[in-house]
């Protein structure tokens, strides 16, 4: 079974808002290292439409740093299931899911393969209440932003995890990786 791993960036203040987070080198490497690590990622019509408008080609030249262009040729060739009610068609690789998630999303991880990634905010409040994450990892960013959406709003339940690994960044960012406890 193909695991379902959620990665987001937050500042220490739980934001998670993507502008008030300051991308460098590592962080987009380690982005890289995460999403090659799947075979698809699953993603809500927030994220994907956000992720399609930064990151599908062509980009303007020198619109973005040559660090920036591994991560932009991985998300680009990766598979992504878009989670959506409102869309009526995707495309860039992409296949809309509808209907039951916790059947769809299911269905996706009996699938043979490395594993299936996911990010953003509504979308996995959703899978984390169904008990479909694997995996969690808070990338911590040192700032506060003191604005912005946090992370699993409404959650009805607790969900307890187990740490399992932790990553330092040279710039003081930390990625720090969980498992629910069973």
């Amino acid at each position: 079974m193909r695991p379902l791993r959620y990665s987001i960036n937050i500042t220490l203040d739980g934001c998670c808002d993507h502008l008030a987070i300051t991308p460098d080198e590592e962080l987009h490497r380690h982005a890289t290292e995460n999403l090659a690590q799947a075979d698809a990622l699953l993603f809500g019509r927030v994220i994907y439409e956000m992720m399609e408008e930064a990151w599908r080609p062509p980009a303007q030249p020198g619109a973005r740093p040559d660090w920036m262009e591994p991560f932009a040729r991985t998300i680009n060739a990766a598979k992504k299931y878009v989670v959506s009610s409102t869309l009526d068609r995707v495309d860039w690789n992409s296949e809309l899911v509808r209907g039951d998630l916790r059947k769809a999303v299911q269905q996706l991880k009996e699938e043979p393969g490395k594993g299936l990634f996911t990010s953003g905010v509504k979308l996995p409040l959703a899978l984390a209440e169904l008990g479909l994450i694997d995996e969690y990892e808070f990338v911590v960013q040192p700032r506060l932003a003191g604005h912005g959406p946090s992370l699993f709003a409404g959650l009805s339940k607790h969900i307890d995890l187990k740490p399992v690994s932790r990553l330092e960044f040279a710039s003081g960012v930390v990625a720090m990786r969980y498992e629910p406890r069973k």
